[in-house]
């Protein structure tokens, strides 16, 4: 553009430019540098401003995260107000058909019984009941109690659940219960994973959880009572309407027994007797008739209970969900092999929270679990008050959750809140480890041993079922099925069939020759504990919701059992198969006839029972508690 080396002449006004042009551009550029300096000068001033709009904006946004919270807040006890009173309305719904469905067996029954009445009581009786047919029952208004109940501090309660019966009847209201319902179950499942992981408030075992990586204290109070943060009261009888309301866990179920009573205090003892067998459906706690299989002939299943002064606790159920209270033969506790009661013979105080026990074949040795060690007692002799050794495993603060002794009473396994299995030599004078199986699961809740000691399984907190080889002491397999924690487990006598329950609400049945699953159960309620008859054909299974049910393995029939008051932890067949025990956090230890329940004895301890066994011969049971101690029961025939 330029001649090599010469640098550009400076702009130059065109010829003939005026000399007030050139005046003019020069004033222009004067004044773009003056406007230049004057915006270098305020830019401090900006920043500030800048500044000061942000603290502004950072307290604006502070206080509205704090109304969000607060909103969050309110929100969550408006969801749980609205879950409980659609569980009470569930539940009353439950006892309006209940009472329907007693009416038109007393019609039967009335119906039967007008013949043998004289002619002028026939037309009387005839006359009385369609006078009572054709009288209209109007619609109670809705937040006023029903004056024929007798409320106590849950009056408030039902008067509101009353309004919400009368919205029920939109359907979009019925659409949005149905979703708060769902929200209530999945907040119940975190609730009863919790009760899961830490079985007792007091010391209970520290947890990994499954929503994190990390371990977490879960605490409950000391007195286990509500969780719920609504302090509930007289909401329900014990046992009202035969079962629990779905979502309420075994600790709000064990405090309704408060407040209302459905018996009038004017009735006598057997009409109150009756009233409660009708109404409430389930025996209170450590009642127990001496001849519960008596039956009144004449009279149907269902009214047994009125007519004996107890309240039907077994019904069975078919494959289409009819139940039906279950009608004991004559010889239900009467038969061999059927035990008459049980006497407390021993208390071992282990000192912590007793989460697993086991008793060895020659019923000679107890092993008690707790806290980072497994206490060994010689029961004996007589009176035994301190162990005869203490086996040190998994860290000092983790619990055991489950051990187990291989038939010939030399090796024990012990499994808890651990990655590691600690297997125990016993043989040798002092007793040591002489392996440890290590797997990827953060903790193991239960362990089983085939038939033939040669396989171990470990029910894994990640959902998974570990198969271990105990001589190779390796990893076999892995059962994959549980989308929660796997809680629970049983094998059959014949080693080819496994049992398992977790907190995924389901009961899974595995084939260990084929190695895939074979059957499902699913359920409204976690799973924590089970059983699988020796004997076959029979599965018992113990739930959070504190049922006990007990499924026939290849059909759809099944019994359910009401005696609980409270989530049912643990469960163990007798080596006969004609019986089984049943722990709870209710303190209670039920031990039930095969298949359909008959109670045969009931045992009331003063904590909750953690876990159970039974010796092969049928002759004791071991219970550990959370009173720190384990108590070894002879069996009486």
């Amino acid at each position: 553009m330029f001649p090599q080396n010469r640098p550009p002449a400076p702009l130059q006004p065109p010829p003939g430019s005026s000399a007030s042009v050139v005046a003019a551009a020069a004033a222009a550029a004067a004044a773009a540098s003056g406007t230049a300096q004057s915006l270098k000068l305020t830019y401090p001033e900006t920043l500030d401003r800048i500044k000061e709009e942000f603290q502004f904006l950072q307290t604006q946004y502070h206080s509205l995260k704090l109304e969000c919270e607060k909103l969050a807040t309110e929100k969550t006890e408006i969801q749980r107000h609205y879950v409980m009173y659609y569980e009470m309305s569930y539940g009353l719904n439950i006892e309006m058909h209940k009472q329907t469905e007693i009416a038109k067996r007393l019609n039967v029954i009335c119906a039967q019984l007008i013949p043998f009445l004289s002619q002028e009581q026939q037309l009387q009786a005839q006359h009385l009941s369609q006078h009572a047919q054709g009288l209209p029952i109007g619609p109670h208004p809705s937040g006023l109690p029903h004056p024929g109940l007798a409320l106590g501090g849950g009056s408030g309660l039902l008067a509101l659940s009353g309004a919400l019966g009368a919205q029920l009847a939109a359907k979009d209201e019925r659409a949005h219960l149905e979703a708060v319902a769902a929200a209530a179950a999945a907040a119940e499942h975190h609730r009863g994973r919790e009760i899961f992981n830490r079985k007792l408030g007091n010391d209970g075992p520290t947890v990994l959880t499954s929503e994190s990586n990390h371990r977490c204290l879960l605490s409950f109070p000391a007195a286990l009572g509500l969780r719920n943060p609504l302090a509930v009261q007289g909401a329900y009888p014990p046992g009202a309407f035969g079962l629990p309301p779905p979502g309420v866990n075994g600790d709000l179920a064990a405090s309704y027994g408060a407040g209302l009573h459905l018996v009038s205090p004017q009735m006598n003892g057997a009409a109150a007797a009756a009233a409660a067998a009708a109404g409430y459906g389930r025996s209170p706690v450590g009642y127990e008739s001496p001849h519960p299989h008596m039956r009144v002939p004449g009279l149907p299943a269902s009214l047994q209970s009125a007519a004996s002064g107890k309240p039907a606790y077994s019904f069975h159920v078919s494959a289409d969900g009819q139940m039906q209270p279950v009608p004991f033969p004559p010889d239900a506790l009467l038969g061999p092999g059927i035990p008459r009661h049980a006497r407390q013979i021993h208390s071992l105080s282990h000192g912590e929270v007793v989460c697993a026990v086991t008793i060895s074949t020659s019923t000679r040795h107890v092993y008690t679990g707790g806290k980072g060690c497994v206490k060994v007692w010689d029961i004996s002799q007589p009176g035994s008050k301190s162990p005869m050794a203490q086996l040190d495993c998994l860290n000092r603060d983790n619990y055991i959750r489950s051990c187990k002794l291989l038939s010939d009473g030399r090796t024990l396994i012990v499994g808890g809140e651990a990655s590691t299995l600690s297997i125990w030599d016993l043989a040798t004078p002092t007793p040591r480890i002489k392996a440890e199986l290590t797997s990827s699961a953060p903790a193991c809740y239960a362990l089983a041993i085939s038939p033939d000691n040669k396989v171990c399984f470990s029910c894994c907190s990640d959902g998974n079922i570990v198969v271990w080889d105990l001589h190779n002491q390796t990893l076999v397999r892995q059962f994959q099925g549980h989308t929660d924690g796997a809680s629970c487990i049983d094998i059959s006598n014949d080693g080819t069939k496994l049992w398992t329950g977790g907190l995924d609400n389901t009961v899974r049945c595995w084939d260990l020759r084929e190695g895939r699953q074979l059957q499902q159960h699913d359920f409204t309620s976690q799973i924590f504990s089970l059983g699988y008859c020796p004997t076959g054909e029979w599965l018992a299974v113990g739930m959070e919701s504190s049922n006990v049910e007990v499924l026939h393995v290849s059909k759809p029939d099944k019994y359910q059992l009401h005696l609980h008051e409270s989530c049912v932890l643990s469960l163990k067949f007798a080596y006969c198969g004609k019986w089984f025990v049943s722990t709870g956090k209710d303190n209670l230890l039920n031990a039930w006839r095969t298949p359909y329940g008959s109670s045969i004895f009931q045992s009331k301890e003063s904590s909750s029972v953690l876990s159970c066994d039974i010796s092969p011969d049928d002759q004791f049971i071991v219970t550990g508690s959370g009173d720190k101690k384990a108590t070894v029961y002879e069996v009486i025939y």
